[in-house]
């Protein structure tokens, strides 16, 4: 299956929305969510869209197969979604989507790249760990990823689920 990853933009809104909404069922059914599946607001796009941080893969026919937000944070790049149409996993995309942030971060001369995510799920920590991002633990965890960890147990993640992973930039 051929794709690009290429810049996202306000037409695609609706698209990545539907996509993080049938990616939560693949969650869900992995026991990483529960309760009722939300998308990113379209001010939380947005947001990705400032930095020029909001990238998609697209098939040859233009289908939007999945995507990733990111946005810059002090020294790091923090990327904070990343989802594919479930129709669509396991044939590269995330890698794909993840690896454009990795050589963004570089591009930009930032010191790392960061993430939250869910620590079971073989599709979320493990997956990232595959790609070289390595856990943070206790005192690790800058005060920024926790404040996004809080936030999102304060949305109803479970707390011994979520982790924040770090990949290390060369300077």
């Amino acid at each position: 299956m051929g794709f690009t990853i290429k810049a996202a933009g306000i037409p695609d809104f609706k698209r990545i929305q539907e996509i993080e909404l049938a990616a939560f069922e693949t969650l869900r059914s992995a026991g990483a969510v529960s309760g009722k599946a939300e998308a990113s607001s379209d001010e939380e796009l947005f947001r990705y869209l400032e930095d020029n941080l909001l990238l998609a893969a697209f098939d040859a026919g233009g289908e939007l197969l999945g995507y990733a937000g990111a946005y810059a944070a002090g020294t790091d790049l923090h990327i904070g979604e990343m989802d594919v149409d479930p129709r669509f996993q396991r044939r590269g995309v995330g890698r794909s989507l993840i690896s454009a942030f990795l050589a963004e971060g570089g591009r930009r001369k930032l010191r790392a790249v960061t993430l939250t995510t869910d620590r079971f799920a073989p599709f979320n920590a493990p997956f990232y760990a595959s790609m070289g991002f390595q856990l943070l633990e206790g005192s690790e965890i800058p005060e920024r990823l926790k404040a996004i960890l809080d936030g999102e147990v304060g949305r109803g993640f479970d707390p011994a689920r979520r982790v924040a992973m770090i990949f290390p930039l060369a300077q």
